[in-house]
């Protein structure tokens, strides 16, 4: 490719626009891979729901306020040794008196959906005891509740009928941001509010860290699943998961199917026959039943599919293709001058018949790349995808299976959706235009 080639090729405007796009997403491939290492990012997908704990379950991504007018709640985490969290330490006795003051700004146009604290304490023998104070806008503080607290406990205030109960039968994530003198107020009181907790040792040597979590409606700029994930992740390391295996299979049918031509139209005889006659029967198999099949009956591993992608594409279309180009290089004058002077076979296939194909070589495999990127997609919508790996083919296939679209969770589908439709668009606008450049049939047109 030489300057003028790489001149005509950026001359259209789509070509810079789909470079554009596929640099953006090999720079979020190699961001996902260094920010979040491979097995960081495994244990994370695979783990349960104890390890979201602080994500609401099927939350919004934070952007959806962007364009609402009646903004929603996002989920705000609180912990007790943060900056904006005041601490009070006082002896009483032959223990101590801890009081955190942990103050947020609620201007929200909807109520949370849940609240919870998560205590974690050190004591000799006796556990601290605990006591809540809701302190709202107008300064006025309610006592909520007391309670004793054990090494490690997790207090929901939405599932304690006291508060309940206290709020005039609305839960505390309703109740304590509602305007108190209207029972029937669906829209919260913005303003400043603080939570007071108030901790009991019974020994000096006492201690304990609080964690507050209200949970909203959003969280996070992918918003989360049924399992409370993060689909930042899944959609981070489905990048550099979808790019890799496009290339790779790509690379590998492409390479393998020129060279398979190029033996076959060199050789002819017997050997082009044979070759042939397996590529008509392989066109003819089943190729999506039998990567089904595989997936079912023996493993789903990525490697495996990879694997079985690129020994089912060895004889594919392309061997025909190259072929027949292959056949009018095979009869050149150079080929002859190189016969001539006695030239093996492979090196006048590998030096002077296959660099003739890389022209229509390249286009051809920068088209094949989104092909196997929305193959890999199929699978898993399909449930054959890796189990063990985040893909945008199986978030897809999680929203399915929860029924996102009927429950309004949108999201869940279209940020996959659109990275694919992104990703196949990106590549299939540079490959047309390389044909443009590369083959000659097509220049100018």
């Amino acid at each position: 490719m030489n300057l003028k080639s790489i001149k005509e090729i950026f001359r259209y405007p789509t070509v810079i626009a789909g470079s554009i796009i596929i640099a953006i997403l090999i720079g979020i491939a190699v961001y996902a891979v260094i920010s979040i290492p491979y097995d960081k990012a495994i244990t994370l997908w695979r783990g349960s729901e104890a390890d979201w704990y602080k994500n609401p379950k099927n939350a919004g991504p934070v952007w959806y306020n962007w364009f609402r007018k009646d903004k929603l709640p996002e989920t705000i985490d609180l912990i007790s040794d943060s900056e904006t969290v005041t601490r009070e330490v006082k002896d009483a006795g032959d223990g101590r008196v801890i009081i955190f003051t942990m103050p947020i700004t609620y201007d929200y146009d909807g109520f949370p959906d849940d609240m919870a604290l998560y205590f974690k304490s050190t004591y000799e023998e006796k556990p601290p005891f605990i006591g809540l104070s809701w302190i709202g806008p107008d300064g006025e503080e309610t006592r909520l509740n007391n309670f004793e607290i054990k090494n490690r406990f997790t207090y929901r205030l939405d599932q304690d009928r006291k508060i309940t109960r206290k709020l005039g039968g609305r839960v505390a994530s309703v109740g304590l941001f509602a305007n108190p003198k209207d029972k029937d107020s669906k829209t919260p009181i913005h303003g400043d509010y603080k939570l007071k907790i108030e901790a009991v040792t019974f020994d000096k040597s006492s201690d304990l860290t609080a964690e507050w979590v209200i949970y909203g409606k959003l969280a996070g700029w992918a918003g989360t699943d049924h399992l409370r994930r993060d689909l930042g992740i899944a959609l981070l390391w489905g990048t550099p998961i979808a790019l890799a295996f496009g290339l790779l299979a790509a690379v590998g049918t492409s390479l393998t199917q020129m060279i398979i031509a190029a033996f076959s139209a060199w050789f002819g005889g017997w050997v082009d026959t044979l070759l042939q006659r397996i590529t008509e029967i392989n066109l003819v198999l089943p190729f999506l039943p039998i990567l089904i099949m595989i997936g079912t009956f023996y493993s789903r591993s990525i490697f495996v599919i990879l694997s079985a992608v690129i020994l089912l594409s060895l004889f594919g279309q392309g061997v025909k293709t190259f072929r027949a180009v292959l056949l009018q290089v095979k009869e050149s004058a150079y080929i002859e001058a190189a016969r001539s002077y006695g030239a093996s076979s492979g090196r006048i296939i590998f030096s002077y018949m296959i660099p003739r194909l890389i022209p229509l070589l390249i286009p051809q495999f920068i088209v094949l790349i989104p092909s196997y990127v929305f193959l890999e997609a199929s699978l898993a919508i399909l449930g054959l995808g890796d189990p063990t790996l985040p893909t945008w083919g199986k978030i897809i296939q999680d929203a399915e299976s929860q029924g996102a679209l009927y429950q309004g969770w949108y999201y869940w589908v279209l940020e996959p959706s659109v990275l694919l439709m992104i990703t196949g668009l990106a590549f299939s606008v540079i490959g047309y235009a390389l044909d443009r450049v590369f083959n000659p049939r097509l220049r100018g047109q």
